[in-house]
């Protein structure tokens, strides 16, 4: 009894407090009994009858507050009775004294979100706002406690909310009128959009609600700068789209409404007209559309005739597509009219005449806007097509000049190119175009057989669009399409004409391979091998180059058309024997050749649909005959006194890496295990059994020759072993890759022992974790840690090769002894031999790695390795810095400088600040190269600098100033991208040095090179306003 009358009496003091003593924080506390179960809320309630009765309406505000602030902290903890009472004390209170309104507002807010709202009570509240309260004569905040409310009732209580019928539009229609704040508006919006779109009865009043939001139309709200409700004018021209767009009832409002914005000089208005206009009709029928289509069609070819923006054009474009659309949708009836055809009539009669205007200026908007109503169906296609394409034919055939006959064409391929839209989306067998078929080709290969490069590149482009239309090129065209395709490529010098007749004739021989293995393949074949002439004058000179520049086309072409399986069977073959007859001496191939022989090997490997047949052809064919080739050059290279083979150079051998890399990589899992056992047999056993042309002494083991040439074919199996899948077990792993540490370490030949190196890291990177990996690492840290540590070692390079790439191999797993490795490179920048090869190195250890160690040939890479060893590593970097003599300082910078350049740009920004002061010292390295890459470090950071870079102001500039002489035209042009992101800084800051930068800009400015001219002019315009009225 007593514990219940000490709660009592302390109800009574916290009410007390708040209302006379006026203590805001007392609510607080009482919220605070509520919930821990002192006292309820109905007690709180007649603690507070002397308040609530006072004849004081400030009296019974504060009261009604009280009861409002527990509410909002305790709602979830009422009854159902309890609720009911409280709705029925604060509907009273919305008759009382205007001051009580706000907090009755705010507590009826708290009541919407029970969950144990009485049935019927959601009416009752919303009657009693709807009579007793107008909305917009409240505070801001009470206002969005009305949209709030109504917010949650349509959440919860919606069944109830839509017996009201139209009364409750009505209703939200009054609340709503005259609102202008931007937070109240999204909210109200968003009632209205819950309204049209959950099918809330409009009744009468559909045009009440649309002109009570269309008044806002189009929205040219602008938020203030740094607002803190981050409520921008995109959210709200969409969320008053979604309302305007949301039901058909709108139409007869609305697009009279669009009609009449779009005569606005506003740009903005322009294209929110336009893409609120596509938005609608989307949800429309045609009958709502009908008696509005000759206005709508008046101003989209309107804006898109004399529009100069780029957006209006394109919003115009969709928007009549979207209208075409609309109406393809209608059922026809014998009975009516056909609405499709009386608007494209409407669009025809506006649009066709300009096609066949003598100077076809008005060509492209009228060819737009056909192509955009054809574009929508297949229905209006065929309207359009059937049409236009005849008198475009004529034009084309009538007109003599190149230019005008491009433009035909041009037109031609964009109605090609819309019609394919709208057949992809309704799954149309047939194009429109069959019945156009002959005059089309027609006009495409006539336009082949011009002298004229842009009109024959355009040809290629109609030629391949039309090849993509379902059954408009029967089999003789597509013979004739590929005989004028290899004329093109055997007869055309120009470099666009050629890049565009290569990639046309990859796309059709996608679509019609047959035709390219009989009739291009073999005219290919025979020019490659045809033997060019010996040059003994000029004229022969130049037929040599003309034959070079035919071969290279050829190869280009070879791999384009190398898509499908069959042609890939008939392809690499001619490629394959490139390399042969190059090795051979025959047909006069230059290394240059066989390189891009192996680079079209390599796009097709890269190109080719994935599939068994695919990848049997690498598996049985290429990757044997090339290692068969490559063994061949080798066993005889030192032995033969005649001229070297091509394929002993390092520059073609590079050049099969990744072809083998690229096609070993896209195996399936049992071809690529069959290869793998191959290769390591033939690297460590001598295994020739698998090779073509097996005329090889046994016993041939590679990975142990004395010869160079044998030596550095240990690249090849590098491209092999270290693409296959993790899944795929390569045999004999111990033997091997202790043979590759023996070959990386001793190996005097750079190409062989570099790629010993790669192979055993990309090997390493792929084995399952454990204590044979451990003591792998191990023991190759030992051997590798013996030779850089005795300065007599002949092969200390090479170990320090092998420590980078197993280094870098380990870091991209994130495996814990890579850090040993990573210890190791950091002491060797004070080495004085291997100090400046070791800062180079950690731009390897950054880099992604184009052959291996990368997710192509499925190396382990995981995500952010490059932040994490940042973050490891920064400290003892700038400890060694430190620490170090002077003349070991460069490489510490140099080092730093290489791994921050590789960071992400928005690392830099945060992680650079602690780091400014060594950057700053490596701008004072020689090295061009560490110069660089500081500056693209510096750049992002000087776009928002922090205080310690400010500090230092003094020291960048003079030394930003003083690359601006360099020799390296990059660094030139960097240093003067920095200079100009300087004078951003706060002005009184970089005042006092404007005349003095000014002064060192004068010199870029006659700089040799144009590039760097232009980074000066921009540089020094923003300096020179520096500090006057409008400048930087």
């Amino acid at each position: 009894m007593m514990a219940a009358d000490s709660s009592e009496l302390l109800l009574l003091a916290l009410v007390e407090e708040y209302v006379s003593g006026l203590q805001d924080s007392k609510a607080t506390d009482t919220a605070t009994g509520v919930k821990d179960g002192k006292f309820t809320v109905l007690q709180l309630v007649e603690a507070l009858g002397v308040s609530l009765t006072s004849s004081q309406p400030h009296t019974r505000a504060r009261g009604v507050q009280l009861l409002s602030e527990v509410l909002k902290e305790s709602f979830g903890l009422l009854t159902e009775r309890e609720v009911e009472v409280l709705i029925a004390f604060y509907e009273n209170r919305l008759k009382d004294h205007y001051v009580v309104t706000p907090p009755v507002l705010q507590g009826l807010r708290a009541l919407t979100k029970c969950s144990v709202l009485p049935p019927g009570s959601a009416v009752s509240m919303l009657r009693s706002l709807f009579q007793d309260v107008h909305v917009q004569s409240l505070m801001l905040t009470e206002r969005s406690c009305v949209y709030n409310m109504l917010i949650n009732l349509m959440s919860s209580r919606e069944d109830e909310l839509k017996g009201l019928g139209p009364d409750f539009v009505f209703g939200f229609v009054q609340s709503m009128d005259g609102e202008r704040d931007p937070r109240n508006l999204l909210l109200s919006f968003q009632i209205a959009r819950s309204i049209v779109l959950r099918g809330y009865d409009l009744g009468k009043f559909s045009e009440e609600l649309f002109e009570v939001t269309s008044c806002y139309f189009p929205i040219d709200f602008s938020p203030p700068p740094n607002d803190p409700h981050g409520i921008t004018r995109e959210e709200l021209i969409q969320m008053l789209r979604d309302v305007l767009t949301g039901t058909p009832s709108f139409a007869e409002f609305l697009l009279p409404l669009i009609i009449e914005k779009l005569d606005s000089d506003v740009l903005s208005a322009k294209l929110d007209s336009l893409q609120t206009l596509t938005a609608a009709v989307s949800q429309y029928e045609h009958k709502d559309l009908a008696e509005f289509l000759e206005g709508l069609w008046a101003s989209i070819r309107r804006e898109v005739f004399q529009t100069s923006s780029e957006k209006i054009e394109s919003a115009g474009l969709a928007a009549l597509t979207a209208i075409t659309s609309c109406l393809s949708r209608s059922v026809l009836h014998s009975d009516s009219d056909d609405s499709l055809s009386t608007f494209l009539q409407l669009v025809l009669k506006d649009c066709k005449h300009h096609l066949c205007e003598p100077d076809l200026k008005l060509v492209w908007p009228s060819a737009k806007l056909l192509q955009a109503a054809c574009s929508a169906s297949n229905r209006a296609s065929h309207v359009i097509t059937a049409a236009v394409l005849p008198s475009v034919v004529e034009q084309y055939n009538n007109r003599a000049q190149c230019s005008h006959r491009r433009t035909l064409l041009e037109v031609v391929q964009r109605f090609l190119q819309s019609v394919k839209t709208s057949q992809s989306a309704e799954n149309v067998e047939e194009s429109v175009f069959v019945a156009f078929r002959a005059s089309l080709c027609s006009m495409v290969f006539s336009a082949l057989a011009e002298t004229n490069a842009s009109l024959q590149v355009t040809a290629t482009c109609v030629l391949t669009s039309l090849a993509q239309q379902t059954g408009v090129l029967q089999q003789c065209e597509v013979e004739l399409a590929v005989d004028h395709l290899t004329n093109l490529l055997l007869t055309e010098d120009d470099q666009e004409v050629s890049v565009a007749v290569v990639k046309c004739a990859g796309s059709l021989a996608a679509l019609h391979p047959a035709a390219f293995i009989t009739k291009l393949l073999p005219r290919l074949k025979t020019e490659m091998f045809a033997e060019p002439t010996v040059p003994d004058n000029d004229s022969a000179l130049f037929e040599q180059r003309s034959h070079h520049a035919v071969r290279q086309r050829c190869l280009s072409a070879l791999a384009a058309v190398s898509t499908q399986p069959s042609v890939l069977q008939e392809s690499t073959p001619v490629l394959l024997e490139v390399l042969s007859s190059a090795h051979t001496g025959r047909a006069g191939f230059s290394v240059e050749e066989v390189v891009l022989a192996c680079r079209s090997l390599q796009r097709i490997a890269e190109q080719v649909e994935d599939g068994e047949e695919a990848g049997r052809c690498f598996h049985d064919i290429i990757i044997p005959r090339l290692l068969s080739l490559a063994l061949q050059a080798a066993l005889q290279g030192e032995a033969s006194s005649g001229p070297r083979s091509p394929l002993l150079e390092e520059e073609v051998l590079s050049s099969m890496v990744p072809v083998i890399t690229t096609s070993c990589s896209r195996l399936q899992p049992t071809l690529a295990g069959q290869t793998a056992s191959r290769v390591v047999s033939l690297f460590l056993d001598g295994d020739v059994s698998f090779l073509p042309d097996n005329s090889f002494p046994s016993q041939v083991k590679l990975l142990q020759q004395d010869s160079w040439s044998c030596s550095q074919l240990v690249c090849l199996l590098m491209g092999c072993v270290c693409s296959l899948p993790r899944s795929v077990e390569v045999p004999q792993i111990d033997q091997l890759l202790s043979q590759l540490e023996e070959m990386s370490c001793s190996c005097s030949h750079l190409l062989a022992s570099t790629s010993a190196a790669k192979c055993y890291a990309g090997l390493v990177n792929k084995t399952p974790q454990g204590d044979c990996l451990d003591s792998l690492i191990q023991r190759t840290m030992k051997r590798v840690c013996e030779q850089l540590d005795s300065p007599s070692s002949s092969g200390r390079t090479q170990a320090f090769t092998l420590l980078l790439w197993v280094a870098k191999a380990l870091l991209l797993r994130y495996h814990p002894l890579s850090s040993s490795l990573t210890n190791k490179l950091f002491s060797l920048l004070d080495s004085p031999e291997l100090g400046p090869l070791a800062a180079d190195g950690f731009s390897l250890l950054m880099s992604d790695s184009a052959d291996i160690l990368n997710r192509r040939c499925h190396a382990d890479v995981r995500i952010m390795y490059r932040q994490r060893f940042f973050s490891e590593n920064s400290a003892k970097l700038v400890q060694g810095f430190n620490t170090a003599t002077q003349e070991k300082k460069p490489n510490y910078l140099k080092a730093l400088s290489l791994i921050v350049n590789k960071l992400p740009k928005q690392v830099q920004v945060t992680e650079l600040p602690p780091l400014l002061s060594l950057l700053l010292e490596a701008l004072s390295y020689p090295d061009e190269g560490v110069q660089l890459s500081t500056l693209s470090c510096l750049q992002p950071v000087l776009m928002d600098p922090p205080p310690a870079l400010i500090r230092q102001l003094e020291a960048l500039i003079s030394r930003l100033t003083g690359l601006t002489s360099s020799t390296n035209m990059n660094v030139r042009m960097a240093s003067l991208r920095c200079i100009h992101a300087v004078c951003r800084f706060p002005e009184h800051e970089v005042l006092p040095f404007r005349a003095r930068v000014l002064r060192a800009l004068a010199r870029p400015l006659d700089d040799k090179k144009r590039l760097v001219r232009r980074e000066a002019v921009q540089a020094r315009g923003d300096w020179f306003l520096l500090g006057s009225a409008g400048g930087s």
